[in-house]
């Protein structure tokens, strides 16, 4: 999928003894969108901002090791006459020995005419890490100027973590005109060092210059076009995290020095076998404690109390992703954790005054948002028609954020539909859920709609169960809560001479809470993976029974 900027110039940084001035360029082919103001909490803005460029260079993927040469001398070695080799040891011994002086003495020689090599090379990738560091980068920032905030959102290399840092107007004082919208902004190598300089004692001011859209882009050599193919998978992904932001979760509250206790442990050990998780043991009315396995190491975290209802112990994976909330420990008043569930996502909301910052975590660090958690498959699902969501909306952008209750009262609908209108804008990148402040805002990915029909179905699972309902292969039985509004499903699905036995529950906003299947998928993965096409098929099935 390609994406087409166009910025008049580059980000400019004026960086003087006692101020700094950071003028960001903005997409002059989208609407205008543009801000300006001086900060008032510099500190904060700079661990935070900070800590959004370590989620961007994060890639803790493994690498493994290339055999490909040790394989080919293993197969010759496999030729060899070992009984010839025998009784020849000691004449190869001795010429060994020979050929091992000779070569000693040439690697020294070597080690002093190849210096100068070895240094220039050093100078040369650490020129690429300094001029070329925008290579690091998939795609420009994305930020967004809200009526309450401004906010910038990324992803990391591995696309396995997502970082969000959103900035209410307080952090600025000296706020100048803006104008509502998302961009992408140029972000130039010298950008991160710059933010670096930022100091409590000198004046910084934070431009999204509005200059851009005053001039036509029409032989003007100022003006650059960049062209970005980026992969369907990263598209997806922004789409599966906020999908997953919107699921229910187990709450609680960190306080900054129990994190730093977590990180501390982390730092000095390093695990050399599975399993690598971190458990959460969450019991109401007691601190919370944090168990590192495998060693068993206990984390007790006697400021932090859970509140929350029944006890759990709950498991996650790639926890040293945490440590980019490092940085943020000294200026954070505390730090929001919302666990899925054992192997699902987790996010980390540290409050920082009138800053925040998110980090989400896919189940597993090579576990991308995009290929697979399919957690928008478990998002509500519910069929709305066209001119409903075009309402819903219009009335999200009227205010730029908003509630679904609230949404449902000035539209006149029911809460379920304006959540599954708002589902689906999200899933086509036109919205999004803000876990901090609990309200969805209207933030369009990029200029163009996104092919929605492409991105349709985002794995095979959701096209089979399509087609298990269209082919009349699936048999719901619904079974209603009278207490707390959610909805069992049963029922089969026929997979040619196979029969499948799904079961699932939904809650009351139509969230997947609860799944199981007797296919071969669901057996080896449960729901770790996203759930498989025949739970699928039992749910799509019973929409269109509900329909009909």
């Amino acid at each position: 999928m390609q994406f087409d900027y166009a910025y008049r110039g580059s980000t400019a940084v004026n960086n003087q003894g006692d101020r700094t001035e950071l003028s960001f360029s903005p997409d002059v082919t989208r609407p205008p969108t543009y801000f300006s103001g001086q900060l008032r909490q510099n500190v904060a803005f700079r661990e935070a901002i900070s800590a959004l460029h370590d989620v961007v260079v994060s890639d803790l993927r493994f690498k493994p090791k290339d055999k490909t040469a040790y394989k080919a001398w293993a197969a010759q070695q496999e030729q060899v006459d070992l009984e010839a080799i025998a009784g020849q040891r000691r004449e190869v011994a001795g010429r060994v020995k020979v050929l091992r002086e000779e070569l000693h003495a040439l690697e020294k020689e070597s080690a002093s005419r190849m210096q100068p090599f070895y240094a220039a090379r050093q100078r040369y990738f650490q020129y690429l890490y300094e001029k070329n560091r925008d290579l690091w980068f998939v795609l420009d920032p994305v930020i967004t100027v809200h009526p309450d905030e401004a906010f910038f959102e990324c992803f990391s290399q591995d696309e396995s973590s997502y970082g969000r840092l959103g900035a209410s107007y307080e952090v600025f004082q000296d706020v100048g005109e803006f104008s509502c919208g998302t961009t992408n902004v140029d972000y130039s190598s010298p950008l991160y060092d710059e933010f670096q300089k930022i100091r409590s004692y000198k004046q910084t001011r934070f431009t999204v210059d509005p200059s851009g859209f005053t001039t036509q882009t029409g032989g003007d050599a100022a003006y650059k076009e960049v062209k970005i193919d980026l992969p369907d998978s990263w598209v997806r992904g922004f789409l599966q995290v906020n999908s997953a932001m919107a699921l229910p979760a187990v709450r609680f509250s960190l306080h900054p020095m129990d994190v730093h206790n977590l990180l501390f442990v982390l730092k000095r050990h390093k695990e050399k076998k599975g399993p690598r998780a971190l458990r959460y043991l969450l019991t109401p009315g007691r601190p919370v404690t944090l168990v590192l396995e495998p060693w068993g190491t206990r984390v007790e975290c006697p400021r932090s109390v859970y509140e929350g209802p029944g006890t759990h112990d709950i498991r996650v994976w790639g926890r040293r992703r945490l440590g980019v909330l490092e940085r943020l420990i000294p200026v954070a008043r505390r730090f929001t954790v919302h666990l899925l569930g054992t192997g699902l996502p987790s996010f980390y909301v540290a409050d920082l005054g009138d800053l925040s910052f998110t980090l989400g975590l896919s189940g597993w660090t090579a576990n991308d948002w995009s290929t697979a958690g399919n957690f928008d498959l478990m998002a509500p699902r519910g069929q709305v028609d066209a001119l409903t969501r075009d309402r819903v909306f219009g009335a999200l952008k009227e205010t730029w954020l908003a509630t679904p209750e609230a949404l449902a009262a000035r539209l006149g609908l029911e809460r379920g539909t304006v959540l599954g209108a708002l589902s689906a804008w999200t899933q086509a990148g036109r919205a999004i859920w803000d876990l901090n402040k609990g309200v969805y805002r209207a933030r369009e990915l990029s200029r163009e709609p996104l092919p929605v029909e492409a991105l349709r179905f985002s794995n095979e699972r959701e096209a089979s169960a399509t087609r298990f309902v269209d082919a009349g292969s699936v048999t719901v039985r619904a079974q209603p809560s009278a207490t707390d509004g959610s909805l069992t499903l049963e029922g089969t699905v026929r997979e040619g001479k196979h029969v499948l036995r799904p079961s699932l529950r939904l809650d009351a906003d139509q969230r997947m809470v609860f799944g199981e299947c007797t296919c071969n998928f669901f057996q080896q993965n449960k729901l770790f993976r996203g759930p498989c096409e025949h739970l699928l098929a039992l749910r799509l099935g019973n929409a269109r029974a509900a329909r009909s």
